[in-house]
């Protein structure tokens, strides 16, 4: 199976729509809906706008779930229940769109730091109840590998499988731009036959710069040819322009074919 580009950009969260339709006329065969801005699928203005796009292009779609100011795995018990409905709502306005939906990993609060099994249980638990709804509704929640940051959960393989393995309407997202930021692409790519959802994008090691593919460090030889051998599915290229997705896709169809 020839593996999709899609295409993503939360540079463009704020930005007039029309700027999707040249993700069609690039060449790619889908478009990853950051749920956040003027693209939250909860506001129905915003939400009319999408399905106009969706209905007059022939993109496949995909959805990243919004992450500003949520915590799956805080002990503040208000902020936790919110961040949890949140990222439902997103899937239940996302369920007529894709059966796939992005999710964060939650963060090690000051507070957290006091109590870090807490944490991992609450993220846990989150996970539990956002999968069961993802399920009933046709959908699984992709939690992704985080960056460098060390308060972030889910940075490395090991803690992203276990924290998502055996729970219902839950998947992996594997973000090779974020293994960068921690040195570990080559740890993940053992695994990737085991991924639901991967996310590509470059940088030089430090920071997660969302670079165009060629642009920083990673070997995408490397990464591409492993990919292609082990997995078969949807692969969204993210930047920040339509200009740099153009350049992402010819490095991403000389290297995933």
């Amino acid at each position: 199976m020839t593996l999709q580009p899609y295409f993503s950009s939360s540079a463009k969260v704020w930005d007039d729509i029309s700027w999707v339709y040249k993700i069609e006329e690039s060449g790619y065969a889908g478009w990853e809906i950051v749920g956040d801005g003027n693209y939250r699928l909860d506001n129905p203005d915003c939400f009319r706008k999408i399905q106009e796009v969706i209905t007059t292009t022939k993109l496949g779609v995909t959805v990243h779930a919004p992450y500003g100011d949520l915590n799956l795995a805080t002990l503040n018990d208000p902020i936790w229940r919110e961040s949890i409905r949140q990222i439902c709502t997103c899937i239940e306005h996302a369920a007529p769109l894709t059966d796939r939906v992005t999710i964060h990993s939650g963060y090690i609060s000051p507070i957290g730091k006091m109590m870090p099994e807490k944490v991992w249980e609450l993220q846990k638990e989150a996970l539990r109840q956002i999968g069961k709804y993802a399920a009933d509704r046709g959908v699984l929640a992709c939690l992704e590998n985080m960056i460098s940051a060390k308060e972030f959960l889910c940075r490395f393989p090991e803690e992203l499988i276990g924290m998502t393995e055996g729970i219902e309407g839950v998947g992996m997202t594997f973000d090779f731009g974020h293994a960068n930021t921690i040195g570990k692409v080559e740890e993940f790519l053992p695994f990737v036959g085991r991924a639901d959802h991967i996310h590509i994008h470059d940088n030089h090691g430090m920071s997660d710069e969302h670079l165009p593919l060629g642009d920083g460090t990673i070997n995408w030889e490397r990464v591409g040819r492993t990919t292609a051998d082990q997995y078969t599915g949807r692969i969204v290229i993210e930047g920040r322009s339509v200009e740099e997705a153009r350049k992402s896709l010819a490095v991403f169809r000389r290297w995933f074919a």
